[in-house]
């Protein structure tokens, strides 16, 4: 693989990249790149953060007409025949990176994938052969091959916090080593594109704010984090990940990031960014799924330098290609209604179900419900052995 994308992260200046990798920066603007993070009365809706077995029963049941409808129950697996599964449970990450050519492939940010080691010592070896190959660098982003909602994801800063990452992950795991992206502007492109159409439609963006508190000189970090309106509302999902840090006193007027996941489901907080959508950017985002072979319908998890450029298709890069299961994540924005989450999922699903016809009458065959399971088998039980994320 070639090392692709120097020239856009090499505009990040060294001591920025320090500070970006840290969890705490003074003097540093909070969100560098991004659209002001608006204030809010509610900083957590109703049903934000509601299981999904409760939101998604709904689209259970519409599943099931749609099924009768287009004589197919397992067509939404059809829908990226280019992918296993078409993205909807288990696929690989390394699998979906490895089939992009031309803008795709210049986009993602460099990767290796560690499979198959002996020992932790051993994978580190093989982490440094593989990362010499291809230019790549401490600190660099670790990630299962295989694992959703920012499950294990980690930054790994030296060969010994990567020897501790894998002696805590599953042996029959792989991992994938990509990249520290140098800019903490980040945001979700939901694509769609119906086989044949040369254009698709950026349908949401979905922007990543990673939440800070601030501190005061005299408050520890766990009292910063409950006396924050939105924090003290998540408490369980960053007292643990900082559990060794919480009576530590953060200085007067310096942010504390709590989440480095761009995850909502780990405390990232996530903003409707469908007003920042352009021609241009819908342009550049046609040339990537353009170099993803049977791509239709899905997720591009990016960084970008700043909102400016990103609206003129520049300055960003791919962290990862989400298919069928994937979320208009702007839903989860605490600003939104139940309303617009079900006008989202619904049409989301009747699209996958359309795709999947589609495809299916182009003489693609879709894959079985079996497989799916056994495929959701498979997922759900490495998760179970992740390392913490970060």
């Amino acid at each position: 693989m070639k090392e692709h994308d120097r020239g856009e992260g090499a505009l990040f200046e060294t001591a920025e990249l320090d500070a970006f990798i840290k969890p705490t920066f003074k003097n540093k603007k909070v969100h560098p790149g991004m659209p002001p993070l608006a204030s809010v009365s509610k900083p957590v809706s109703l049903f934000e953060f509601w299981p999904s077995s409760l939101i998604y029963f709904p689209i259970a049941i519409q599943w099931l007409w749609l099924s009768v409808r287009y004589r197919g129950i397992s067509l939404p697996l059809n829908s990226n025949p280019g992918i296993s599964l078409s993205g909807m449970v288990g696929e690989s990450k390394s699998e979906v990176f490895s089939i992009a050519s031309d803008k795709a492939k210049e986009r993602i940010a460099s990767w290796c994938l560690l499979a198959d080691w002996e020992s932790p010592e051993g994978g580190v070896l093989q982490a440094r052969q593989m990362m010499g190959c291809i230019g790549l660098d401490y600190p660099v982003v670790a990630k299962p091959d295989i694992g959703c909602r920012g499950a294990g994801v980690r930054i790994i800063r030296s060969p010994e916090q990567l020897k501790s990452y894998i002696q805590t992950f599953p042996v029959q795991g792989k991992i994938v080593l990509q990249k520290l992206v140098p800019y903490e502007a980040e945001a979700g492109i939901f694509y769609i594109r119906y086989p044949g159409e040369k254009r698709g439609e950026i349908f949401s963006i979905t922007l990543k704010y990673p939440p800070y508190i601030v501190g005061d000189g005299h408050s520890t970090l766990q009292q910063l984090i409950n006396k924050d309106p939105r924090s003290s509302q998540l408490s369980e999902l960053y007292l643990k990940r900082h559990n060794q840090r919480l009576n530590e006193v953060i200085p007067d007027n310096q942010p504390f990031r709590l989440v480095f996941a761009g995850s909502h489901s780990r405390g990232c907080i996530f903003r409707d960014g469908c007003e920042f959508i352009s021609e241009e950017m819908e342009k550049s985002f046609d040339e990537v799924a353009n170099g993803l072979p049977e791509f239709y319908y899905g997720r591009i998890d990016i960084r970008f330098k700043d909102i400016d450029s990103l609206m003129k298709g520049e300055n960003y890069h791919i962290l990862e290609i989400n298919g069928a299961s994937s979320e208009a994540g702007h839903i989860w924005d605490c600003r939104s209604s139940l309303k617009e989450v079900y006008r989202v999922l619904f049409y989301q699903y009747r699209t996958l179900f359309q795709l999947g016809w589609i495809n299916r009458r182009r003489g693609f065959r879709p894959p079985s419900l079996i497989r799916l399971l056994k495929f959701w088998k498979k997922e759900r039980e490495l998760v179970k052995h992740y390392p913490d994320t970060e």
